[in-house]
């Protein structure tokens, strides 16, 4: 899966701007995920 569609996802179930997801990025420090987000963008 290219990071592109990955961006994608993640922004969705976040509910973030795409631009806010990196490589870099953490989910919990960055974008304010908790362990329920993490396990929805596993699945």
């Amino acid at each position: 899966m290219e990071f592109e569609k990955l961006k994608e996802i993640i922004a969705e179930v976040l509910s973030v701007d795409q631009n806010e997801v990196t490589l870099e990025t953490t989910f919990t420090d960055d974008l304010g995920a908790d362990s329920l987000d993490v396990f929805q963008i596993i699945m």
